[in-house]
Formats: structure tokens, C-alpha cells, sequence
């Protein structure tokens, strides 16, 4: 998983100059990072002018641990720059839904979305590093199921929220009712519970997605 530290919370709620534990749930993005069929690969290119560096990127929007936008498969509607970034910033819960493996159905949600509005949903893909077209997904039920308790906000540690050979009900169902989708996150040393997250994309204008740096605030060692 990628990094964790923890900073001086001057700005948190209690103003106690307490410490909380910042865990960095987005993977790495490189090169070698695993990539979803038909997208393309990341190229970087870095060179060194005179006294100083600069790099070249090439990547898709959808590369590695990034946030869909409702444009991504309703062609219209928020746009990654326009997306409420309420919807992205705030408490969440993330559930443990290993168990389910490939089928994240609405039974295994039933019961467990009382009183959040964003949701991260981890998988047994948790920590792979290479595509594999079996990945865990949501199916169409579950995201009724979610939709229908106004979530803002759902993620998944797969490569997609929505199975391999899919038709884009899931993405449209989400989508539509305004609840922003992040994919390839890495939860794996992360417990189920609720904490406050921050995922902020790219202010790409008027583009599909955007990768994200997403991070979670563990601060229950302060309570």
C-alpha cells in the first residue's frame, strides 16, 4: 500500500495539536502500473534543462487510481472539473467485501450503508498488481441498492466498478444520480470502518476522469 504518516492535526476538531495517522490508499502510478485492456499505457519521459528537470506525461484519464465523472459514460452532465468536490471529500465508510469475490451483490451491502454518504468498497483484489479480467464488481442490484441511499461517492480496488464484459449499467446507474465512481484504489492494510477521506482529481477541463490522490484520515488513536 502506498505510504502513511501522520501530521500535526492543529486544524481538527478537538484543536489539541493531536497527531492523526494519514493513510495513502491510491497505488503508485509508473510505468509498470497495471492497466485496464485497451487504455493506454503511461510513458514518462523525463530530461534534465540545464539546471533543472522537467517530464513529459502521456497517460489516459483512467490511469491507475483515478475518479470517474458522470460525462465518462453518460456524455453529459458534470465534466471531472465541475463534479461537487463535496461529493469526494468527507467521512466515508469502507466495508470489507472479500467474501463476496467477483459479485459484489445487494445482499452484501444490505444492512451496512445506515448513515454514510461515500463508500469503499474492499476486495479480494486488494494488493494484485496485474489485470486480471475476473476482478470483484458491482453488480447491477448493488448499485440500485446504492443509489437508492443517495450515496455521493462509491470505490472499489478493482479496476472497475463494473465487471469485464459489461454493458455500463452499473456506471450509468451510479452516474446518473450524481454518485462519483473511484476505481484502483489499494485498501489492503486498510480495516473496515469509517474515516475521512479525501480524494481530489486533476482540473482537467471538461474531461471524463481524472487520476486522483486519495487519501483517508485515521484518527481514532486521538478519540
Amino acid at each position: 500500500m502506498g505510504e502513511s504518516g501522520s501530521f500535526p492535526s492543529s486544524g481538527s476538531a478537538d484543536g489539541m495539536g493531536r497527531s492523526v495517522k494519514i493513510i495513502d490508499i491510491t497505488r503508485p502510478l509508473s510505468e509498470d502500473i497495471l492497466i485496464y485492456p485497451g487504455d493506454t499505457p503511461p510513458v514518462f519521459r523525463q530530461e534534465k534543462h540545464g539546471h533543472y528537470l522537467i517530464s513529459d506525461l502521456h497517460l489516459s484519464t483512467h490511469t491507475g487510481t483515478h475518479i470517474d465523472a458522470p460525462v465518462h459514460y453518460l456524455e453529459t452532465g458534470d465534466t471531472i472539473d465541475t463534479i461537487p468536490l463535496s461529493h469526494v471529500m468527507g467521512t466515508c465508510r469502507v466495508l470489507d467485501v472479500i467474501s463476496a469475490g467477483t459479485s459484489i451483490t445487494a445482499d452484501h451491502l444490505r444492512g451496512r450503508l445506515d448513515g454514510i454518504g461515500r463508500l469503499l468498497l474492499k476486495t479480494s483484489f486488494s494488493g494484485t498488481d496485474r489485470f486480471d479480467e475476473n476482478y470483484p464488481s458491482l453488480t447491477a442490484d448493488a448499485a440500485r441498492l446504492i443509489t437508492g441511499c443517495d450515496m455521493k461517492c462509491v470505490g472499489i480496488d478493482s479496476p472497475s466498478i463494473e465487471s469485464y464484459r459489461c454493458d455500463g449499467t452499473v456506471h450509468r446507474e451510479l452516474l446518473s444520480h450524481g454518485c462519483i465512481i473511484i476505481e484502483l484504489l489499494d485498501l489492503s492494510n486498510v480495516e473496515e470502518g469509517d474515516y475521512p477521506m479525501v480524494a481530489l482529481p486533476l482540473r482537467l477541463t471538461g474531461l471524463d476522469g481524472s487520476p486522483a490522490r486519495v487519501v483517508l484520515i485515521d484518527n481514532k488513536g486521538c478519540e
